[in-house]
């Protein structure tokens, strides 16, 4: 009974992970799905038995139609949510795509109608606030050795226990 009762207060959230891809100006890759009314990057759940890193490689070829190389991750993001679920997203570095990856680009036509790089400060302007928060605080993780953990898109306030 006791285990019972100690499971029912275990999170259970659902995972997602996504790319970051970067042009040659240092701009993020987003992308448009036909499904929501804000621009996205190349993600989405990771499957039972998926670890995020092979649910972003598969989202990114589902996606795009492309298998660059995708490198470490960047950032781990809770985000809240009372309606649907917490959910935990890793967010993992893709690199430079070179023009021939870039060529290669085939959008899955019935969850995305297109692409683009935006710069740090467009993505406000087209995706919602705690999607480009943690897109910013993923890029600026780039330059540092270790990725990011934020809660709701931002790095929570340092508590003392």
């Amino acid at each position: 009974m006791a285990a019972n009762a100690h499971e029912a207060k275990m999170a259970h959230p659902r995972m997602a992970a996504g790319a970051l891809f970067f042009d040659n100006a240092n701009r993020v890759l987003m992308v448009e799905p036909t499904y929501k009314d804000y621009w996205d990057i190349p993600g989405g759940y990771v499957e039972a038995g998926e670890s995020p890193l092979h649910a972003a490689v598969r989202e990114v070829r589902e996606e795009l139609g492309i298998t660059p190389p995708i490198g470490r991750l960047l950032a781990v993001d809770w985000a809240p949510n009372e309606s649907e679920g917490d959910k935990v997203l890793y967010l993992f570095d893709g690199g430079q795509l070179s023009r021939e990856q870039l060529a290669g680009i085939e959008l899955q036509q019935d969850e995305l109608k297109s692409f683009a790089f935006f710069t740090a400060d467009q993505l406000a302007e087209r995706t919602i606030p705690r999607l480009a928060r943690r897109i910013r605080a993923a890029v600026e993780s780039r330059s540092s050795a270790s990725p990011v953990y934020l809660e709701h898109g931002e790095e929570p306030k340092n508590q003392a226990a």
